[in-house]
C-alpha cells in the first residue's frame, strides 16, 4: 500500500557498515515491520512472554546464534546494552538490530555502551514521499502512522488515534518507567496542541496547569524522547538584536495534533484556527526528514521585533533556511529581507501548499511541498 524503500536501504546499510544499528521511533510508526526487511536470522521481541523467557539467560541465548540478530523493545530489558558492547567485541562475525520506542534513556544507555559500535536511524511515520504527492491533504489530515493514514474512513481514522493516545498514556508511558498520571499528561498534551508551533512559555503552561515550571519541563522532556513532539532550539548569532532564547514546540505526527485539537475532517481542518500552525508543523516534519540532519542540528530564528525564519541549518559552512507558509502565492516579507541580512543566507526557501516554484528574490525561492525531495540544493 505504501513504499518506505529509502528508509529500508538505509537500515539495510547501516547493518552492512556496523555491528549494531538501533532503529528508534513511536510506537506504531512501522519499525518491526521495516526492520524485518533486513530479513533478520534470529528474532526477539520483548513484548512477547516467550522471548522475555528465552532471555532471561541472555548471554547463555546470544553467544550461540550467529547472523542478523533483531531484539524488539529493547528498553524493556536495558542490562543488554553491556553484553551487546562484550558480544560484538567477542564475536565480530554477528550484527544486532535493536529497536526501541523511548529515546532519552535509551540513547543515553546505548551511547554509552556501545560507542564506537553503533549506528541509529530515527524513524517515524509515513512520509509524503512514501505514500504519493497525490495524497497530501489526506496525508496532512490523518498523520504519518500507517494504520490511521490507511484508515477505511475519516471516523475509523479517529478511532484508531483515540485508542493510541489512550493506550500511549495509559499502558506504554508507565512501561518506559514514567511516574506522571495518565490524566495529567493527557491535559498537558491537549495543552500543547493549542501552542503547536508557538514559542515554549514554561511559567505560563506552568499555572495553567497548577504546577512548576520544572514540572513542565519534564513532561516536555516525556514527550519528546517518546518522539511525540519536536522541540526546536533557537540559533543564537552575535548579533545586536535581541532574540528570542525560548524554544518552539511541536507536536511531530499532525494526525495526533488533530485528534487532541478535535479535528477529524478536512472542512474542520480548513476552518480550524490552528490551520497555519498545523500545516508549518507538517511542512516542518516532511522537509525536516528530507534534509537528513540530526534533531539537534536543526533551529529556528527570530527577534523580539518580529524577524524570523521557521527552519534554519547550516552545512558546508554556509546557512540555509525554510519559511512555511499557508498561502497561494507567498510574497517576500520584510522579516525574510531581515534573516537574508542578519543570518547570511545562502537561500531561503518558502514552502506552500501550491504547485508551481518561483523566486521571490536572487537568494529567495518558493517550492510546493510536493516538489521537496531527500536531497537540497547545497
Amino acid at each position: 500500500m505504501y513504499n518506505r524503500n529509502g528508509e529500508i536501504a538505509l537500515i539495510q546499510r547501516r547493518i552492512r557498515l556496523n555491528p549494531v544499528t538501533a532503529i528508534l521511533g513511536p510506537r506504531q510508526c512501522g519499525k518491526t515491520t521495516m526492520a524485518k526487511e533486513a530479513k533478520p536470522d534470529h528474532l526477539f521481541d520483548l513484548e512477547n512472554p516467550r522471548d522475555v523467557v528465552r532471555l532471561e539467560q541472555a548471554q547463555t541465548v546470544l553467544e550461540s546464534l550467529t547472523g542478523l540478530i533483531m531484539i524488539d523493545e529493547i528498553q524493556r530489558k536495558p542490562d543488554l546494552f553491556p553484553l551487546l558492547r562484550y558480544l560484538v567485541d567477542e564475536r565480530p562475525d554477528s550484527r544486532y538490530l535493536i529497536l526501541g520506542s523511548a529515546s532519552q534513556d535509551l540513547l543515553r544507555q546505548s551511547t554509552e555502551s556501545l560507542a564506537g559500535r553503533l549506528a541509529l536511524v530515527h524513524l517515524g511515520g509515513l512520509r509524503l514521499i512514501d505514500v504519493g504527492t497525490e495524497q497530501m491533504w489526506t496525508h496532512w489530515l490523518r498523520g504519518g502512522f500507517p494504520r490511521a493514514f490507511l484508515s477505511e474512513s475519516d471516523n475509523a481514522c479517529q478511532e484508531w488515534r483515540e485508542d493510541y493516545v489512550a493506550t500511549f498514556l495509559e499502558r506504554d508511558i508507565p512501561l518506559f518507567g514514567i511516574r506522571v498520571p495518565a490524566s495529567s499528561l493527557r491535559r498537558f498534551w491537549t495543552m500543547l496542541s493549542h501552542v503547536h508551533g508557538n514559542i515554549l512559555n514554561y511559567s505560563e503552561l506552568g499555572r495553567s496547569m497548577q504546577v512548576t515550571d520544572m514540572a513542565v519541563r519534564n513532561y516536555v522532556d516525556i514527550l519528546e524522547s517518546t518522539f511525540m513532539v519536536r522541540v526546536l532550539r533557537p540559533w543564537a548569532t552575535n548579533t545586536s538584536k535581541r532574540l528570542v532564547k525560548n524554544p518552539k514546540v511541536y507536536l511531530r505526527d499532525s494526525g495526533i495534533l488533530h485528534q487532541l485539537l478535535g479535528i477529524g475532517t478536512m472542512p474542520q481542518l480548513q476552518s480550524h484556527p490552528k490551520l497555519g500552525a498545523s500545516w508549518e508543523g507538517y511542512a516542518l516534519e516532511e522537509c525536516a526528514k528530507s534534509i537528513g540532519l540530526r534533531d539537534e542540528q536543526l533551529y529556528f530564528w527570530a527577534t523580539h521585533s518580529g524577524a524570523e525564519v521557521d527552519l534554519f541549518w547550516t552545512i558546508n559552512g554556509n546557512n540555509w533556511a525554510i519559511e512555511f507558509k499557508f498561502e497561494d502565492a507567498p510574497r517576500m516579507t520584510r522579516s525574510m529581507h531581515s534573516a537574508l541580512q542578519d543570518l547570511e543566507l545562502e537561500r531561503l526557501w518558502v514552502v506552500y501548499p501550491g504547485k508551481e516554484s518561483y523566486a521571490l528574490h536572487a537568494k529567495v525561492q518558493t517550492l510546493p511541498l510536493v516538489q521537496v525531495g531527500q536531497s537540497w540544493e547545497y
